[in-house]
């Protein structure tokens, strides 16, 4: 006997299928056989043995039936000899393994249903080659979206007569930390951080990003993408750092391990290595759930009692229109949306690791969620970004003739990526620690910390966990400007509400970087956001970037010669009132300032 072997029973539904997906994994290395014409070329078992469970016959003349049967025969498969590790050395593995393997075979006609409704009819290991190449072209696609959204507001947030100039902070930060800065720092913009090399950043991003999404030198052209955006995540400050620009670089990085790098990839002559479906996979179970995690960890009462969502709609950041009819749902309706919401993030992301039709459910549950959010509030490309990554989900069986039409049929088997691996392995470290640390099962050791913790600029790891505390009011900053000290004028924003009369809009997948800022800035006070002083001094010395910005500039001539912030709280109005918003007055958000020397309150605020 050349080859081992395996006797199953072939007048078994469920055993058949097993073996025709065990005959595609293992490729010719191992051979198959039904005990009703093999068993009699074994007196010396007795026929019970063959109707019970599986039989293995190595071709060094080792037997073994169950449970270590099927490990044995899975260890031919590359990457699958942790099964037979397991059952052989861990204690207990074994004996539960057996135990396992006994409940199933004594229930076969039960297992062959469930069988058939988690995988389906088809017995061919999953292939996700169309879903991942449709993934990464989309992904390329994002990046583009998200170097536009910068390209028209990096001058003014970033620029030298931005609100906070990266030129002097970055030599700041150099002078204070020497060459420690470019390791902590890792950005091009070292080079120069000029309103030019920024505005070309972003340009060279959407080109970059195009090309991906063309299907065009898919791997590089990610490479080149995750670099510009890291540049930029560290120099953004206050105006980049929420958690889907963290999330957009740690998923471009790990597309660049998987993607082809050939100028015109060879479609049917690559596939997605497993490392990188799975890792996609942990991403997007690890954003969802720890989501879900954070909102009963922080103890906020609204979240526990269910009640978050009669808050929410109206005082997150950036509400498009039909979060006024969301808003008006009963209490009901709200506390059982807000029990879905739950059901989803907590529940959905275990989906992930089942087979193919639980699978694709947890996708579906998953992109159901992010259409629900980006109906009712702009959160930039994040939804956008969720829902493609749960195209890793998809194998090319469910897609069907869409497969063949997004990628050809593979000609031959794809070279293993070594160059990969270690980096594959390293990420797959590094987001079980994140995960760990998370739930607070399990610290790691301080010496493994110590030794990752010069990755942790390059953001190739993070953690999430979106809105952990509920807002309940929504509070409004508004600025003003007078040339005489007696007249004001109101600056209009793009996008954040001010004039109660107009309607939210959408906005997405564009993030106007300053709108939501301010959002933030209204939550503390003026002291605590240094940023917010200096686009008041940006205003009064009218820088051009900065105004842009702006929706409305109220002094298009020259600019005034006082600024002042008032905090106004804000509602949704009730049906049959006017307009969108009601709103109070508060008091003043920051003191009056002027540039001319004297002015009330402005040597107080400079220092």
């Amino acid at each position: 006997m050349d080859k081992p072997l395996l006797v199953f029973d072939g007048d078994c539904g469920f055993c058949r299928r097993w073996v025709e997906r065990w005959r595609a994994s293992t490729k010719g290395r191992v051979d198959y056989r039904p005990y009703q014409t093999e068993a009699a070329r074994h007196p010396e078992l007795p026929l019970e043995r063959f109707q019970a469970s599986v039989q293995w016959f190595g071709v060094d003349g080792l037997r073994a039936q169950g449970a270590e049967a099927v490990f044995r025969l899975l260890a031919q498969v590359p990457g699958r000899r942790g099964w037979l590790w397991c059952y052989r050395r861990l204690p207990g593995f074994s004996a539960l393994s057996e135990a396992a393997y006994r409940f199933v075979a004594s229930r076969r006609a039960l297992f062959s249903r469930l069988d058939r409704w988690l995988w389906g009819s088809s017995t061919q290991p999953a292939e996700y080659r169309a879903g991942f190449w449709l993934m990464l072209r989309l992904l390329g696609l994002v990046n583009a979206a998200a170097f536009a959204s910068l390209w028209g507001q990096a001058a003014g947030l970033w620029g030298p007569r931005g609100i906070l100039p990266a030129a002097p902070w970055l030599a700041a930060v150099r002078g204070a930390l020497g060459e420690r800065a470019y390791a902590l720092l890792p950005s091009l913009f070292w080079l120069s951080a000029s309103s030019l090399a920024l505005e070309a950043a972003c340009g060279l991003g959407v080109a970059l990003g195009l090309l991906a999404a063309l299907g065009l030198a898919v791997g590089p052209a990610l490479l080149g993408s995750w670099a510009l955006y890291l540049s930029f995540l560290s120099i953004g400050r206050e105006f980049l750092s929420y958690q889907w620009d963290m999330l957009l670089v740690e998923a471009t990085f790990l597309a660049v391990l998987s993607a082809p790098w050939r100028w015109k990839p060879e479609l049917s002559r690559w596939k997605p290595p497993a490392s990188g479906v799975w890792l996609t996979r942990l991403l997007l179970f690890r954003l969802v759930f720890e989501s879900g995690c954070v909102k009963l960890m922080s103890g906020d009462p609204s979240w526990r009692s269910l009640s978050a969502l009669v808050y929410h709609y109206q005082t997150q950041p950036l509400p498009t229109w039909p979060a006024w009819y969301a808003h008006l749902l009963p209490l009901w309706a709200q506390k059982l949306s807000c029990a879905l919401m739950f059901a989803v993030e907590l529940g959905a992301p275990w989906l992930i690791w089942l087979p193919r039709r639980a699978r694709l459910l947890g996708g579906a549950l998953i992109a159901g969620l992010m259409a629900l959010i980006a109906a009712t509030g702009n959160y930039c490309f994040f939804n956008a970004l969720t829902v493609l990554l749960c195209l890793s989900l998809v194998d090319d069986q469910t897609l069907g003739s869409w497969a063949s039409r997004l990628i050809p049929p593979p000609e031959a088997e794809a070279a293993p990526r070594r160059w990969a691996r270690p980096l594959f392995a390293l990420l797959a470290l590094m987001a079980l620690l994140q995960v760990s640390g998370f739930s607070g099962a399990l610290r790691p050791p301080r010496a493994l910390e110590e030794l990752l913790s010069p990755l942790a600029p390059l953001r190739l790891v993070n953690g999430y966990g979106l809105f952990a505390v509920m807002t309940t009011e929504r509070l409004e900053i508004e600025i003003e400007g007078s040339r005489d000290g007696r007249r004001w004028r109101p600056y209009r924003f793009k996008w954040k509400p001010d004039d109660p009369a107009r309607r939210p809009r959408f906005v997405e997948p564009f993030q106007p970087r300053l709108d939501w800022q301010m959002w933030f800035a209204a939550l503390g006070s003026c002291r605590e956001n240094p940023w917010f002083v200096s686009l008041l001094v940006r205003l009064l010395q009218g820088s051009p970037p900065v105004l842009s910005l702006l929706g409305e500039n109220p002094f298009p001539k020259r600019p005034p010669r006082y600024v002042r912030s008032t905090l106004y709280r804000y509602r949704f109005t009730e049906p049959g009132q006017s307009g969108w918003w009601l709103r109070r007055k508060l008091g003043p958000y920051c003191p009056t300032l002027s540039l001319s020397p004297g002015a009330p309150g402005f040597d107080r605020m400079a220092r």
